[in-house]
């Protein structure tokens, strides 16, 4: 692999790890106080599961951008990778809806268009690189459960 080839894998894989990082900070400082005192739904998973989930997911995020990345430029690819960030900064903000500003309904909504931008980007990797759009399977299927996870903790959680 050619030096700018392992540059842009790199890129591809901290991008999200980093993102996903940030989230996870502002996350962790909600979990022993206002989180722990929420009304939770007997299939939700330990919290020691979701570090090791997401950050697999995120790899997996990583690997499927530099896929589409690494292709020959131009307004497909070019657009595959902006549906890429428009659901990336989705990811990002649900953590900010959900644990730090307390609005459970609005990051009810917020992770639907999330799941709905990762469909449409499944969609346009398919296009370009199937293997891009395969790989994210397990991603889209985590991001649905766990909007029935935050529907759960919505309705739990009405005051």
């Amino acid at each position: 692999m050619k030096a700018i080839q392992i540059g842009k894998l790199l890129v591809s894989l901290l991008l999200p790890l980093g993102i996903g990082s940030i989230a996870g900070l502002f996350t962790a400082k909600a979990i022993p106080g206002w989180y722990a005192l929420l009304n939770k739904p007997s299939f939700n998973p330990p919290n020691w599961v979701f570090g090791p989930v997401w950050t697999i997911l995120y790899i997996i995020l990583g690997i499927s951008l530099f896929l589409i990345w690494k292709l020959e430029s131009g307004k497909e690819r070019n657009q595959a990778i902006l549906i890429f960030f428009m659901q990336l900064l989705l990811n990002f903000g649900w953590s900010f809806f959900f644990f730090y500003f307390k609005m459970i309904g609005v990051a009810l909504i917020e992770i639907i268009v999330l799941a709905l931008s990762i469909v449409v980007m499944i969609y346009r990797f398919y296009k370009l690189k199937p293997l891009a759009a395969f790989i994210n399977i397990p991603y889209l299927l985590w991001v649905m459960f766990a909007s029935v996870l935050n529907a759960a903790y919505f309705i739990l959680n009405m005051n």
